[in-house]
């Protein structure tokens, strides 16, 4: 963790902050993976209304997973790249529905609660370590999701 005192947090806050972001980035990466699979596989009457919204989900989830990446090497760490390990402690998983529309805006909606409860539970940890950095990032995120997840659930008639 040799940015630690570059930045000026402590060492073990750092590797914490880090592990914990490298769980995000998982669910991230297998959540993004599944939209990408929406997004090629739907079939039906809502073809045309979601098509273009999951490429636009999955081009906004990239960014994301790029970004926490990228955090996660500010911090000193190393991120976790391999799908393999991904799989191992994503909570989210690989979603086997994607040509129905229904079900993959359910599955959509599932990811989301995952990875804004995981930022909720960056942004105890980071408010305590004093990373304003993570926090924001996190604040910032959940602040988007939320306006999804209300217009997804929208779509469901929710």
């Amino acid at each position: 963790m040799k940015n630690s005192n570059i930045i000026g947090l402590k060492e073990t806050d750092c590797t914490a902050i880090a592990d914990k972001l490298n769980v995000l980035l998982a669910n991230y990466s297998v959540f993004y993976q599944n939209t990408r699979g929406a997004h090629w596989n739907i079939k039906g009457e809502q073809f045309f209304t979601l098509h273009p919204k999951f490429e636009e989900l999955y081009n906004n989830l990239v960014l994301k997973i790029d970004e926490i990446a990228e955090r996660i090497l500010t911090l000193g760490a190393t991120p976790a790249h391999n799908y393999s390990d991904y799989l191992e402690v994503s909570t989210i998983k690989e979603s086997k529905e994607v040509s129905d529309g229904t079900k993959a805006v359910e599955n959509i909606l599932s990811s989301f609660k995952t990875v804004i409860d995981l930022q909720r539970e960056l942004l105890d940890i980071t408010e305590k370590a004093g990373d304003e950095g993570t926090n924001s990032q996190m604040s910032d995120y959940i602040t988007e999701q939320e306006k999804e997840v209300w217009m997804y659930n929208s779509y469901l008639g929710k």
